[in-house]
């Protein structure tokens, strides 16, 4: 997870009384004692999760939400090989939306679904993606395998993150693409359409359209241009059709 500080992370949480000496997720552990249990309407820090603001992940509605994904995610890591027709209609009831002639092999994990994926997509193997805010994949794109998409964040401030305060940010990427192995993408970071992000990269910052990046963190290496067309078998350039 990222460990920038968050823009709004002291806002609306002066005049709270913290009762909590801490929480984690509630996906993965059990839930606190009554006693000891930050005490908010059911469904408060749902809202606040799906608004970006600081939220404690001890909801109800969270937990609710989280095992009903899980329990697709499941189903779908679990289908025979061979089984295209029914992950396809799994993922689409997983995910917020899932374009035409788009693929993700598992095992794929997500937590809320809160993914959309365009056209044509490809999603390799084992790809992670932490979605307590919004992740926007465009058509055409590369995403290979053991990717992570980190839209989950803490405070910086320590007593603040000893309280369980957390946080998310968006993802997007644009259309066309390319993830390399292992790439991690932080929290709030937008990757312009046609870059290259190498394998093993950690994108903190937005990188523009049309380059190539690298490194941890990622950093622009070159803009892709004339040297990068590629011919292939009885086409022209960028896959079009030879003229007669």
């Amino acid at each position: 997870m990222s460990i920038r500080a968050h823009p709004r992370e002291l806002r609306d949480i002066e005049r709270k009384e913290i009762r909590s000496p801490g929480f984690r997720r509630a996906s993965i552990r059990r839930p606190a004692p009554e006693s000891l249990r930050y005490k908010k309407p059911m469904g408060e820090m749902r809202d606040r999760m799906l608004r970006g603001e600081l939220y404690v992940a001890d909801d109800p509605d969270n937990a609710a939400e989280y095992g009903r994904i899980q329990e697709l995610l499941a189903r779908f890591n679990a289908c025979a090989p061979r089984a295209w027709e029914e992950r396809d209609t799994l993922l689409r009831r997983t995910l917020r939306h899932v374009g035409d002639h788009v693929v993700v092999r598992p095992p794929f994990a997500c937590e809320y679904g809160a993914v959309t994926i365009g056209d044509r997509t490809f999603v390799n193997a084992d790809v992670m993606m932490i979605d307590v805010a919004p992740i926007t994949i465009g058509a055409t794109c590369q995403i290979a395998t053991r990717v992570q998409l980190v839209t989950a964040a803490h405070p910086v401030d320590p007593e603040r993150r000893r309280q369980g305060w957390e946080y998310g940010e968006p993802i997007t990427l644009a259309d066309n693409v390319w993830l390399g192995a292992g790439v991690i993408v932080c929290p709030g970071v937008t990757i312009g359409q046609d870059t290259v992000v190498g394998a093993g990269a950690v994108v903190t910052r937005d990188l523009p359209p049309a380059v190539v990046a690298a490194g941890v963190p990622a950093r622009v290496v070159r803009e892709i241009g004339e040297r990068d067309r590629a011919e292939t078998p009885g086409r022209g350039h960028h896959g079009t059709a030879p003229a007669p």
